[in-house]
This record gives structure tokens, sequence and C-alpha cells, in this order.
């Protein structure tokens, strides 16, 4: 009866799990005899929380395809089949969530209101959490297109979603909220020339079936780093796999997008994003992309500064405050009020959350 309880102790360790999440998500699943094993012996409880975590990270195909091939090539028919089970119901979902997205995107582009779907598609072939879009139309005519044309009502709104100019719809039939950015980005809406650019520089690509608008390469470094080097400050699996796909694909443009980070004074932020990045995926893959000097070093820390905490890889606080401070500073000297006047309800706003979950274990209210 020992056994057991060690092997699900260990299956239980979220930082082993989130290793084997990268290695099989990065390629590197010839590695992963243990996490076989230990699936195996885990049972349908230990392995639903293997698969909970994958949900998080946004790698379920990217995890679980590799590992069921893996699993069928070691005779471990058990956990191959439980693997195609969660890629069956994930693909479903995946395929609802996408019809919807086509349609929304369609009728809503028709009303002539233009549309970028921001971040839910970075992780193809998985999909994010929300159906995150981005206009430049306002926010009446947008929620009045959504109820008339989707039967959708909006949902309840954080100080947060008022500040950056978000609004999140429930839409009948969808799984997933719909949420839609409103010409600002950032936890406080405090970039607006960086937003432009999601709409001005949008490309048209074909994600399954369908075709949609999405940000240029360089746009989707930009929200990726927005919202993991300054509003969560953790980092998940698929955002590595995610940048680092664009990195290798030789579409990024690094001129472009150090001067789309200098308009909102991220640029320290994105090269130390993509240090860290590079980084990870040369400890579990191996080879990396070699970033050049000047990233290098605009870069503030690396890999091993992140640590796990919970299901995430964290960033440390007192380093996501210094890329805060450089944030404000060239916001000053750029002349940027707007910015700066929106940061600067960032600490209280964080104070008031922070307090609020001491009190009620919830701080949804505030974001």
């Amino acid at each position: 009866m020992t056994v057991p309880t060690v092997i699900s102790a260990r299956i239980m360790n979220n930082e082993s799990q989130i290793n084997h999440l990268l290695k099989l998500s990065l390629g590197s699943c010839n590695h992963s005899d243990a996490l076989l094993m230990d699936l195996s012996k885990a049972g349908p409880e230990g392995r639903a929380k293997f698969l909970a975590l994958a949900e998080s990270h946004h790698v379920v195909l990217r995890a679980l395809d590799p590992l069921g091939a893996f699993a069928r090539s070691r005779g471990y028919t058990e956990v191959e089949k439980w693997c195609d089970d969660a890629q069956f119901k994930e693909r479903a979902v995946i395929a609802d969530s996408l019809r919807f997205l086509s349609d929304i995107c369609q009728k809503m582009e028709s009303a002539g209101i233009q549309i970028t779907v921001m971040k839910s598609l970075d992780h193809w072939p998985d999909i994010g959490n929300d159906l995150d879009l981005y206009t430049t139309s306002d926010q009446q005519s947008v929620t009045r297109a959504m109820m008339q044309l989707f039967e959708a009502h909006p949902k309840g709104r954080t100080w947060g979603d008022r500040l950056a100019q978000k609004w999140n719809f429930g839409v009948a039939g969808l799984t997933k909220s719909v949420e839609i950015h409103h010409g600002y980005l950032g936890q406080t809406g405090e970039h607006t020339a960086i937003a432009k650019r999601f709409y001005t520089r949008r490309v048209s690509e074909q994600v399954g079936r369908y075709t949609f608008m999405l940000p240029a390469p360089e746009e989707r470094i930009i929200a990726a780093t927005l919202q993991r080097m300054y509003r969560h400050l953790y980092i998940r699996v698929c955002d590595i796999v995610n940048t680092h796909s664009i990195l290798e694909s030789g579409k990024l443009d690094f001129a472009e997008l150090q001067f789309a980070a200098n308009l909102g004074g991220i640029w320290p932020g994105v090269a130390t994003y993509l240090r860290v990045v590079t980084e990870f995926v040369a400890r579990f893959r191996g080879v990396a992309y070699k970033l050049d000097p000047q990233v290098l070093a605009a870069a503030q820390f690396g890999v091993d500064e992140v640590f796990v905490r919970g299901i995430w890889l964290r960033v440390p606080v007192q380093q996501a405050a210094k890329l805060y401070g450089r944030q404000i500073f060239r916001m000053v000297n750029r002349g940027d009020l707007h910015g700066v006047l929106r940061l600067s309800l960032l600490p209280p706003l964080a104070s008031v959350a922070r307090l609020s979950y001491i009190l009620t274990g919830n701080h949804s209210g505030i974001w």
C-alpha cells in the first residue's frame, strides 16, 4: 500500500508536472518514461490532476498527443486510451469555439466593427480560456451588436476591467466568455499607441477551417509580455511554446518589435520575457533560438529568477516592480500623461486587491 502513496505524491508535485509538460510540448517526450509509469499507477484521480494542469497551461493537445504516441510505443495502453479520450473531448470544445469565433468575427465586420483576435489563437492547436478580441469601435456599438446578433449578455465588470476599457460577454450556446478590448491595452488601459497597432498591422491567417484577422508577430509578443511580465506575473507552458514558435518562424522583425515596445516603455520587459522563454527552451529541449546581444543586454533577468509556486512559473515581484518603475520613467520622458496617470492607479488598486484577497479569499471584484 505504500508504493501507490509515494507515486501519488510524486505525480502531485506541480514542479515535476510542469517540467513534463514543457518537455512534451517542446518535442522532448523521449525522456518521459517516468511520467508514463507515474500516470499508469496514479489512477484516474492522478491523471485528472495532470490533465487539469495541462488545461491551465493550454497545452492539452500539444502535450497529450506526443504522450499518447509514446505510451503506445511503450505498451501503456491505459495511459494511451486516457490521452486519446482527453484529446477527443478537447478537440470538440475547440471546434465549437472556432465556429462561434468565426461567426462573431464575420458578423461584427459586416456590421462595420473591426475585430482583431488576440491571444486566444496563439495557442493553436490548443485554445485559450476566453475568446479575446480587440476593436477600435466604441463600446455602445459593440455591445448593441453583440446583444442583437448573438443574444449575448454583458457580464459583471471589475474596476480593472473598467480602467482597461474591457467588456466580457456570455453568448448563448458558447461555454467560453467573449472578452473585448476597446482601444486600450494594459491592465489599467495605459497603452494607446501600442493598442492601435493591433488593428493597423493585423494580418489574415487561417486557423483550422477558418480565416481570422490576428495581430502581427510583433504585437503578439507585446501582448504576451504585457500579460505575463506586467500583469499576472506568471508564465505558462503555452507562453514559452507559443513565443518560441514565433521566434523560430523567422517572421519576427526585432527592429519593429523594439520600436513598438518603446512606444509603451516596455522594451526591458519584452527583452526579459524573450530571454526567459529561450532559456526555458534551452533547458528542456537542449537547443533554443539565439537572441541577439542587444536583446540580451536589455533583459533584466533570466530563467534562474523564475520559480514554481502553486501551478505557475512565477515572476519575482521585486523584478516586476523594477520593470514597472522603468515603464513609468519612460512614459514620463515621452510625455505620455495618459499612460502615467493610468499606471499611477496600479499600486493603490493592487493594495486593495491584496487586502480583499486576505479578507475574503477573492480579489475578482478588483481585477
